[in-house]
């Protein structure tokens, strides 16, 4: 049980005298706390999620956030009844109805479980993050590499050789030591959506953390809390890993002259490519890396090794060019890149997926980001890139005199023939999920988010309804489709679901090529549809969105030991859950683009960054499913925006 924050300082009475300034976090575990005792140094402070606070400063100067609400039972089964309508047979729904029905009847299992739901949210400062973390995260067993690691393609840079390589990762490497200072300082400017004030948790949480793999469930581990916190990243060329000092014995950071003389060393100590690309270990099955693990740390020097790594600030990945394509597939070609490496045969020894931060910066100007979700996400990623970017195109102002530095640390490995065959075996496996991405990127130019907006309609609304056009006309069906949406508004809000298939949609997709309709009837069911999904996003962001409550009913019950309600066992719920369209945006400031693999075998994940004037898509699928093809879908998608711009002008009165 998470005890509140009021029930440990008062167990902690000793702790509270060291001084009447700091504001204790509320998200630690009571034994987090007492640990926290133990390691007391003054110049360290805790800090609680949305509310920043440091030694002397006021606990007025910010504002707490509200506590993530429990939707009323009886709004989420509505809602969820009109979610199945355009997904399920009319048998199917009405089966489903009566489900609903003795679910939530008065004094049933579904009314007992949301008591104690909301029991749970009173006594908690978030009702929903532990479980999320565990269910939706620490225990999957799908491989982290494209399952689950998003991946971030930044803009081609201007070098070609590994010269530039090492320029800008030195500069790169800056940019987030700087980014970590304002984190650190608690100077990083709280965020908003709509007005309202975000939860900035994430931040710190981001910087010096690591999942650690199990054979059966993993962990997650932030050593930025410590009493020493880490002052070295990890740089990872040839599948040689070293580690690096970035800060002077004085506490200020390498410059960017010093960290670029540190990583030529590097160069210098990595000449050669390894033969074994331990990193490809932790590209598999969750299961088989958390037993190569624990054989991997029964040695001393490959557990000091695999802590340096573990311990690091971040990671960057300094990787060799691939193989060059035409201009028209490079960005689906980075995109693979940055997801997976390219293989075992690329770049994918120079990844250690369990990572939460790698930067990736390739000596053909290729360069990304790839990172773990479980204490990241999306937005904060854009924001963490789109600050790294901005320092990298000032001019160096500091220089320094060369002083000699200690050479990077390079991190050994003692490589047994279990170890090597487990690495084998991984390779494998990677090699096979390399070739089963389909991945199609591309750049829509007729327009970008500016049109919808002068046409009074939301930009990712309209995105949302052309992904609904787009799927029925290759299906003649509409799929469940989710969209993130961001609950940082919330106190240690993570993400709910955006619906984005509804009657209302179903109505639009069929008239848009119905030859009977009006172009008018048209523009109507178009503008139904995007209020439809513009209302649901509006009851995201409030809390009252649906899936994230089922889940909680559904594991409600499963922590008391109880038999999972019938509802979730019902086909509906099945066909509901499969997310054929796995959906989201980030909008990053810079000309990038997120990617993603398929929540499904047979399903799409398909990313955007909506731009002023074009929009940034990519779409992923899996080869070894006959019904989907990633080009396919791309090519869909860009008819329908087309043909979605030009209704809108026809009836605007204006031409395409």
């Amino acid at each position: 049980m998470m005890l509140t924050a009021s029930t440990r300082l008062l167990m902690l009475p000793d702790l509270l005298s060291f001084s009447s300034n700091f504001c204790f976090c509320s998200s630690f575990r009571a034994s987090t706390v007492l640990q926290m005792v133990r390691v007391w140094q003054p110049a360290f402070f805790i800090k609680s999620p949305g509310v920043w606070c440091t030694p002397g400063r006021p606990f007025s100067a910010y504002c707490p956030l509200p506590q993530l609400p429990i939707p009323p039972l009886k709004h989420t089964l509505e809602r969820y009844l009109l979610a199945l309508q355009p997904l399920v047979t009319p048998e199917e729904l009405e089966q489903t109805r009566e489900i609903v029905r003795e679910f939530s009847r008065p004094h049933s299992i579904g009314s007992k479980l949301q008591d104690r739901l909301e029991r749970r949210s009173r006594r908690t400062e978030n009702w929903l993050m532990d479980w999320w973390l565990q269910n939706a995260y620490l225990e999957c067993r799908l491989p982290l590499a494209v399952h689950s690691n998003p991946a971030v393609v930044l803009p081609k840079q201007n070098y070609n050789d590994w010269k530039g390589q090492l320029r800008f990762a030195a500069k790169l490497i800056a940019g987030v030591l700087d980014f970590k200072s304002k984190v650190d300082r608690k100077t990083l400017p709280t965020e908003y959506m709509r007005g309202k004030p975000l939860c900035m948790d994430l931040y710190p949480r981001i910087l010096s953390s690591c999942r650690i793999p199990g054979p059966k469930h993993d962990t997650l581990i932030n050593y930025g809390f410590t009493r020493s916190p880490p002052t070295h990243v990890t740089v990872v060329r040839n599948f040689q890993f070293f580690h690096l000092d970035v800060y002077n014995s004085d506490g200020s950071p390498l410059t960017v002259d010093q960290i670029h003389m540190q990583l030529q060393q590097i160069r210098n100590l990595s000449w050669k490519t390894d033969k074994e690309p331990l990193g490809v270990l932790t590209s598999d099955h969750r299961n088989t890396w958390g037993q190569a693990y624990n054989t991997l740390m029964k040695d001393k020097l490959n557990r000091e090794s695999v802590r340096a790594i573990q311990k690091s600030i971040f990671t960057v990945c300094l990787d060799s060019p691939v193989l060059k394509i035409s201009e028209e597939k490079y960005t689906s070609r980075m995109a693979a890149q940055m997801l997976h490496g390219g293989g075992s045969y690329s770049n994918s020894g120079n990844r250690w997926f369990d990572k939460t931060l790698q930067f990736i910066v390739g000596e053909d100007g290729s360069c990304g980001v790839i990172y773990e979700q479980s204490s990241a996400e999306g937005p904060p990623i854009a924001t963490i890139l789109d600050h790294v970017l901005d320092y990298c195109k000032d001019p160096d102002t500091v220089r320094t005199p060369m002083i000699p530095l200690p050479l990077p640390k390079k991190l050994y490995f003692y490589i047994t023939p279990e170890i090597k065959r487990d690495i084998e075996h991984a390779k494998q496996n990677l090699d096979i999920l390399v070739n089963d991405l389909d991945i199609s990127c591309f750049t829509y130019r007729n327009f970008g988010k500016n049109f919808p907006k002068l046409h009074g309609i939301s930009p990712d609304s309209f995105v949302q309804m052309a992904l609904q056009l787009a799927y029925f006309r290759m299906y003649k069906e509409l799929c469940a489709t989710c969209e993130s949406v961001s609950m940082r508004n919330f106190h240690l809000g993570r993400t709910d679901v955006i619906r984005s298939s509804s009657t209302d949609s179903l109505e639009f997709v069929i008239s848009m090529d119905d030859p009977e309709k009006e172009i008018n009837q048209k523009r109507a069911a178009l503008g139904k549809a995007v209020d439809c999904h513009s209302a649901y996003t509006d009851m995201a962001i409030k809390g009252l969105a649906i899936d994230r409550h089922l889940l909680g009913l559904k594991l409600q019950a499963i922590e008391e030991g109880l038999s999972v309600p019938e509802i979730f066992m019902d086909t509906s719920f099945a066909v509901a859950t499969h997310w054929r369209l796995s959906t989201g945006q980030v909008a990053a400031r810079a000309d990038c683009v997120m990617c993603f693999g398929p929540m499904v075998p047979d399903g799409y994940g398909v990313w955007y960054n909506p731009l002023e004037d074009h929009i940034n898509f990519t779409v992923s699928a899996f080869n070894c499913c006959e019904e989907t093809n990633a080009e396919s879908f791309s090519k869909s998608l860009e008819i329908a925006l087309s043909d979605m711009q030009n209704l809108v002008l026809q009836t605007s009165g204006q031409a395409a």
